[in-house]
């Protein structure tokens, strides 16, 4: 059994019905204008057949929209679903990728680790005032071996602008620290450790390491 025709269609249908066959200018022909004595109005054949015309053309062009509308909303419909589906499919694309470069990395996750360690022990001396502690546990410089291993493990482990921003968010505030805590400055060693901390933070959660990693 076909299925019914929607509203709008049978609205557009129903509205194309016969037209008026009254010629032009001449009053309707109802049972109110209509005597004994009060001549009948004919339409010429020709009149007739071509105002019969004209509404089956406009009623034809109404079932034509009202069949198109549905079929082009659902082209795109399907354009929007196949688009979703595509960016779906890449999104997991990703992330896999991500916990595989993640899980064969596990010496740069020993860095980063190691990292978190120094830093911790970093800010207990400056918490305690002892900067001359805290130079010791850095190292002369930034070009110490370990800061150098965490650049590596930052370099392999960011896979975003994000997170390489925050990477060298952390070297600028790191800079900061060294710099600080040489001069023996309290007060800056402070505010350059709370950034450095932070901007790996940040980095950490950017980098999917989260949960992976002890003493956050």
């Amino acid at each position: 059994m076909a299925s019914p025709l929607p509203l709008p269609l049978i609205k557009s249908i129903s509205s194309c019905s016969s037209p008026n066959l009254t010629a032009p200018g001449a009053a309707p022909v109802t049972a109110a204008n209509t005597s004994t004595t009060a001549p009948v109005v004919s339409l010429p054949p020709n009149s007739v057949t071509l105002r019969r015309r004209e509404g089956i053309a406009t009623c034809f062009a109404a079932l034509t929209l009202s069949l198109a509308r549905p079929a082009a909303a659902a082209i795109l419909e399907a354009d929007d679903d196949e688009e979703l589906l595509e960016r779906v499919k890449q999104d997991r694309k990703k992330r896999l990728q991500r916990q595989g470069v993640i899980s064969s990395s596990d010496k740069e996750k020993g860095y980063i680790q190691e990292l978190i360690y120094k830093l911790s022990k970093v800010g207990q001396a400056i918490e305690n005032n002892d900067l001359a502690a805290a130079s010791s546990l850095l190292g002369p410089s930034t070009s110490a071996d370990w800061v150098q291993n965490v650049n590596a493990a930052f370099t392999k482990l960011s896979s975003s602008p994000e997170e390489e921003t925050e990477a060298d968010n952390f070297n600028s505030s790191l800079a900061s620290l060294f710099s600080s805590v040489g001069d023996r400055d309290m007060e800056s060693s402070k505010l350059a450790f709370v950034s450095s901390a932070s901007a790996l933070e940040k980095w950490i959660e950017t980098s999917g390491l989260v949960g992976q990693l002890k003493g956050l």
